[in-house]
């Protein structure tokens, strides 16, 4: 892979991230540094704050999940999809970036798994939203279907370079 191809690559995953922080914990508004210092600040002078915050959560898994698939509401299930919807392009940008080191499905559910938990950490931490594990399986499996979608677009990519390569081939010579 040309350099000029990872640098990109790298940039794509950089806004990614920045917008999935804009999406998560700020609902698509502005970033306030001032804000979110402020609300550190509490954290770090109230621990209990935090661990208050993550018990108002949902700790239980799948039990927001179940709740969903049982009620069948629109909302509930925007959310459901949006969970994993939203981490697909990570797992697509992560095979890429890593498509030369044959990248493991684990490591890229442990990648996934570490960016979420640290997202929905970040809500109770900033009192900027509600901690949900459901989320973070939700957003893991995205990360693992975005995987499998990379690993299938360059199997069907690599399948027809073949044939092209096959065909443009001289009668006798292999490829």
């Amino acid at each position: 892979m040309s350099k000029e191809r990872v640098i990109l690559l790298r940039v794509l995953l950089g806004a990614y991230v920045y917008l999935l922080m804009k999406i998560i914990l700020f609902k698509g508004g502005g970033i306030d540094i001032a804000f979110l210092r402020q609300q550190f600040e509490m954290s770090l002078y109230d621990p209990m704050h935090v661990a208050m915050r993550m018990k108002q959560g949902n700790l239980i898994p799948f039990h927001e999940i179940r709740r969903t698939l049982d009620d069948m509401t629109d909302k509930g299930l925007l959310n459901l999809v949006g969970n994993i919807s939203i981490f697909l392009p990570f797992g697509v940008l992560t095979g890429f970036l890593n498509s030369q080191k044959r990248l493991t499905v684990l490591t890229v559910v442990a990648l996934s798994f570490a960016l979420s938990s640290a997202l929905e950490i970040s809500q109770a931490v900033f009192s900027i939203g509600q901690f949900d594990v459901d989320d973070i399986i939700l957003n893991t499996y995205g990360g693992l279907v975005g995987c499998i979608l990379y690993g299938l677009f360059t199997s069907i990519l690599g399948l027809f370079t073949y044939r092209a390569a096959k065909q443009l081939t001289p009668p006798g010579q292999n490829c």
